[in-house]
């Protein structure tokens, strides 16, 4: 079982002040450990200054970003605090810039006690928890008025009306595992799996969120492991292919039928971060698997990249060989249809399709975001900026 999160407020922590070189030695530590160092975020996540956010966020509003979780307890403790840090000073919370960080004079009393609070946590585990209630909180906080909570995109953006619903068979199940540095960017793609098939058919678990992580691996633990598929290239265990999974012994009756397999999905665990994020990410689902099933390593597949994502053009991947979370999704399900002959009734191709359709419409609105306040939208003249 995961640790349950320490009730952490900051304006009410009673812990001796440490001189802040210490402090920020401590929290770099920590997260070169679990957080490895990301690309800045790109021009089209940025968000506009002085958006003021007084108000409490309710479960309407928590749910409304794509999650089905009650509001977290940590986050919830993060945003209390930063209300009661508006109160004692008598200002006004303000974010923007890129990612929507706070700022004005809020920003250097609540990095002070960020700083000090962070370095009285002596669990790893609390930390990572912090950390993730923390970037969740602001981001929450930071994107209200501005985002669409549907499509995560700036509202003068917003997709919504081209995006076209479909259902997931009920055999399958995806978790989108996601880190919380990946939580409202407008260019995830992760997000438009449950905007395309539900929030019943595709689950939000954000990494370090304990009622997230909890719920996921309740369902494991009522599904059984021979129906968990990680989708990630493990090194150091080969990975297995779709073919390699065998459905027939899953979803066949006492008569040789195929049941109806509504109660018992097949759950496919999606990781949503950036490569350097996911092996952190990986490493936490497989301690987690160790512990519940004793098994070191987590049965993981992995696709065949045979045409590359169209979110390749404005949102490079390292390589060629890797995709982004939406174009994984559409590559198993594509993979699940053509390998398995028992499943082609269910319609895997065209909800395939319907993915990369999806990410088309995205592709589009970003484009278009990016013409409009006059960027490049090419990987090589990007580039050629950046080293200038």
């Amino acid at each position: 079982m995961l640790a349950a999160p320490a009730r952490l407020l900051l304006s009410r922590c009673c812990v001796s002040a440490l001189p802040a070189d210490k402090v920020r030695c401590s929290e770099r530590r920590l997260e070169a450990t679990c957080f490895p160092p990301m690309a800045a975020l790109s021009p089209e996540e940025e968000s506009p200054v002085g958006r003021m956010v007084a108000d409490p966020v309710s479960l309407c509003e928590w749910q409304a970003w794509g999650s089905s979780s009650t509001i977290p307890s940590l986050v919830v403790d993060v945003i209390d605090d930063l209300r009661d840090l508006e109160r004692d000073l008598d200002a006004c919370m303000n974010f923007g810039g890129h990612g929507g960080k706070l700022r004005g004079p809020l920003k250097i009393p609540e990095d002070k006690k960020r700083r000090t609070l962070f370095q009285s946590l002596t669990d790893s585990e609390q930390k990572i928890q912090y950390f993730a209630a923390r970037q969740i909180a602001h981001r929450v906080l930071g994107s209200r008025g501005y985002l669409c909570q549907r499509c995560w995109l700036a509202k003068e953006d917003c997709m919504c009306s081209r995006v076209v619903p479909c259902s997931l068979w009920n055999g399958i199940r995806f978790w989108l595992y996601m880190h919380p540095k990946d939580f409202l960017r407008q260019n995830n793609t992760g997000k438009l799996l449950w905007q395309l098939f539900g929030t019943q058919s595709v689950s939000l678990c954000i990494f370090g969120i304990h009622e997230h992580e909890e719920m996921m691996w309740d369902a494991f633990r009522s599904s059984g492991k021979e129906k968990i598929w990680f989708l990630y290239p493990s090194k150091s265990a080969a990975p297995k292919l779709v073919q390699d999974i065998f459905l027939n012994s899953l979803y066949s009756s006492l008569d040789g039928q195929m049941m109806d397999s509504k109660d018992q999905p097949l759950n496919f665990v999606l990781i949503d971060g950036t490569w350097s994020n996911s092996a952190a990410m990986y490493r936490r689902l497989k301690d987690q698997w160790m512990t519940l099933w004793g098994e070191e390593e987590p049965p993981s597949i992995s696709i065949a990249i045979s045409n590359v994502s169209v979110m390749h053009k404005l949102r490079p991947q390292p390589s060629w060989d890797r995709t982004c979370t939406a174009a994984a999704a559409a590559g198993l399900l594509s993979e699940l249809h053509h390998f398995h002959p028992e499943l082609c009734e269910h319609g895997l191709d065209k909800q395939a399709e319907a993915v990369e359709d999806t990410l088309e419409v995205l592709l589009d609105a970003l484009t278009k975001r990016r013409l409009r306040k006059g960027r490049s939208i090419t990987r090589k003249d990007r580039k050629m900026v950046s080293l200038r």
